[in-house]
């Protein structure tokens, strides 16, 4: 029996990335709305991801983990690129902003 490698799938990486967490709002990068597209192809992987601020202190480390995780999900080299679109709290899913009394 040959074990068949289940294809890696956008979903499946988005739900990978939720154990990576902004230590500053206590919050995961899916809900926070930060992974703004995901591209999985047969050689690579590519991530495009925003940060809350602009002047985030914690950006590198978020988006070196940010890629060893989704390079680990995904089992190929992986990139992460830094979008210029401006974070706002109406990105983050749906009841994620309930806990901070956003909306």
């Amino acid at each position: 029996m040959t074990d068949v490698a289940q294809p890696k799938t956008e979903d499946g990486l988005r739900e990978a990335l939720r154990v990576v967490i902004d230590p500053e709002i206590g919050m995961n990068i899916i809900e926070l709305g930060l992974v703004r597209d995901v591209d999985i192809q047969e050689e690579r992987a590519h991530v495009i991801m925003i940060m809350t601020t602009p002047f985030c202190p914690y950006a590198p480390q978020l988006l070196e983990k940010t890629r060893q995780v989704a390079q680990q999900y995904v089992e190929r080299p992986t990139t992460i690129e830094m979008g210029l679109e401006m974070w706002d709290p109406s990105m983050m899913e749906e009841g994620a902003a309930d806990d901070w009394g956003l909306f």
